[in-house]
This record gives C-alpha cells, structure tokens and sequence, in this order.
C-alpha cells in the first residue's frame, strides 16, 4: 500500500484532500497544530472510510514537533505522497507586522514543508508526488496580509525549484492556487466582502473543498503533470 502526508489534514481543504488519499487507496498520515476536537472529527469521518489512516498532533510551527513527525514518517520506510497543505495567515500590512509573526508565517507556509521534505528524501521512492497549497494571493499582491502572500510566492517557487531537483527520477512537484475557498478561514467575512470577491469571479461563488482536493487528485493521477502552478480560481479577475 502506498503511504501519504497529508499536513494540516483535519480541516478545510486539508480535510478534503486526506479524504480523497482515502478514497484513492494510500494509507494517510494526517498532521495537525492543535484542535483535538478536530482532529476527532476528523477521525471519525475518516474511519467510514478506510481503517487506513493515523492523525498526529505536529504544530508546523514547531520544529521539535516536525522532527517526531518526520522520524514517525521515516519508520514507515516509503512516502509516496506528500500534500504540503499546512498554513498560517497574518492579515497585516507592511507597518504592523512583527518580526515574529514575519517568521512563524515563513515557518509554517514555507520552511517546515521544505524540511519535511529534506529529511523524508531517503524514504521518497521513484515516481512520487509531491504537491503543495499555495494561494491566488501569491500570484495576485494584496496588500493587507503581506506576509501570506510572500510566502505563498515562495510556496510556489520553491515547487518549481523541486522539480529540477526530482528530474529523472518519475517524481513530479506541483503546485495548487486556490482563490477563495469556503473554508473556516472565511467563515466570519462580511456578506459586503465575499459579494466583492464574487463579481471578480467569473463562477460568482467561493470554491467548495472538494473542488479543490479534485485538483490534487489531478496532480497525483496524471504523471505527466509536473512544475505546473494550477489556478483553481473560478476565473478571478476575469475582468
């Protein structure tokens, strides 16, 4: 059986994504930073499932936690997909953001999904798949949440940067750009602000998980789908 990490996997697109895995056969290790009560729920939709799954407590911003988490994965001896979907948001500008929340955002976006990976080489066989959540904000600024965008930027590069690391060996890196998402993250936005992002959408709507995990199953299907930044936007900006 093939073995997947699915990071920050017990709620919202992460959630979706470690069901698909599921579904698709792999046996799942979810991580997550600190909701047990997600964490059990999420446990609970995945057992109707499959019985093939573990959900591990390993806060992304932490970097003892993530050696536990990589040596737990190690023992398994072969990681054959690795979903880098654990984030972080700091919705400040320029003059408000602190040096610390500078760096927990480039931690938990960026840094502990590069060394996950670094540390899992000796377990990573021929012909994996590698793929990570960015966002439309690192291919659109916005001004507001200036450290998120940035690191999504470098989320998006650092895939790229990947697969040249890979080359030739059946691996393929990619990378996911949601737009807006009807996850937690937006659950408290005015019904003013998501009726703006709607008429910069073509679709008029929010995307659903699903969607999103659907282009993740996209990605781990086709091996022929390698070093693509893929917009799942519902055509945003199409003015």
């Amino acid at each position: 059986m093939k073995n997947a990490i699915v990071t920050g996997g017990t709620k919202g697109i992460g959630l979706a994504i470690a069901r698909m895995l599921l579904k698709e056969g792999y046996h799942v290790a979810v991580s997550y930073s600190s909701d047990k009560a997600a964490a059990d729920s999420a446990a609970a939709e995945f057992a109707a499932i499959s019985p093939e799954f573990e959900i591990i407590c390993a806060n992304q911003a932490d970097k003892a936690a993530m050696k536990e988490f990589t040596a737990a994965m190690l023992a398994k001896g072969h990681i054959d997909c690795i979903v880098n979907n654990a984030g972080a948001t700091v919705r400040k500008n320029l003059a408000e953001i602190t040096d610390s929340e500078w760096e927990m955002s480039m931690q938990v976006n960026v840094n502990s999904s590069l060394f996950l990976i670094r540390d899992l080489l000796p377990a990573i066989p021929s012909g994996s798949r590698v793929v990570f959540i960015g966002s439309m904000m690192g291919v659109h600024p916005h001004g507001t949440s200036i450290a998120y965008g940035v690191a999504k930027s470098a989320v998006h590069a650092l895939a790229l940067n990947l697969v040249k690391f890979f080359e030739g060996t059946g691996t393929t890196v990619n990378a996911i750009a949601p737009g807006f998402v009807e996850t937690e993250w937006q659950k408290d936005k005015p019904q003013q602000i998501r009726n703006n992002i709607y008429n910069k959408t073509a679709i008029k709507r929010f995307a659903e998980v699903d969607e999103i995990a659907d282009a993740v199953r996209f990605c781990i299907n086709n091996p022929f789908v390698n070093g693509s930044i893929i917009e799942v936007n519902g055509g945003y900006c199409f003015k």
